[in-house]
């Protein structure tokens, strides 16, 4: 008696299997969508971009960027300024101001040897890949 189960068990599921796995194969025409709607397929649309579908949105313009020495803009909420000389960390192209990393910035104006002033906010959890200091997001800098 417990044979014939065993049996009737495992044909049930080779043929649920057979019948989710065959679905679209072999022949050359994608399988229907669970939703009901059109199959996706690999090839490339070269129509525009369809306005509802967030993927293809066009971001939103950046803010303008400052000049070095130039007016800059107010810093954000829990901002906080460092003031001190800029060093090279143990990692190529890692920025050090008072055991501070620096993150993001300009380049030309944040290297190591340069006396600079910089407005941001520390970010202690954040992950970055110079293993030193603490990172601090930078929102603004000038040489100073």
């Amino acid at each position: 008696m417990k044979t014939p189960r065993m049996a009737l068990a495992a044909l049930v599921v080779c043929a649920a299997l057979s019948a989710c796995g065959g679905q679209g194969a072999g022949d050359g025409t994608p399988a229907p969508s669970p939703s009901g709607g059109s199959p996706m397929t690999d090839a490339t649309s070269t129509g525009p971009a369809d306005p509802a579908d967030p993927t293809t949105a066009v971001p939103p313009p950046s803010r303008p960027t400052k000049t070095p020495q130039g007016p800059s803009l107010p810093p954000g909420p829990g901002a906080t300024t460092l003031t001190g000389t800029v060093e090279a960390g143990v990692e190529p192209g890692c920025r050090m101001l008072d055991g501070h990393q620096l993150v993001g910035g300009p380049a030309d104006v944040l290297t190591p040897g340069t006396k600079v002033t910089v407005t941001g906010q520390a970010k202690p959890d954040m992950m970055t890949t110079c293993q030193q200091g603490i990172p601090f997001v930078v929102e603004s800098a000038r040489r100073g």
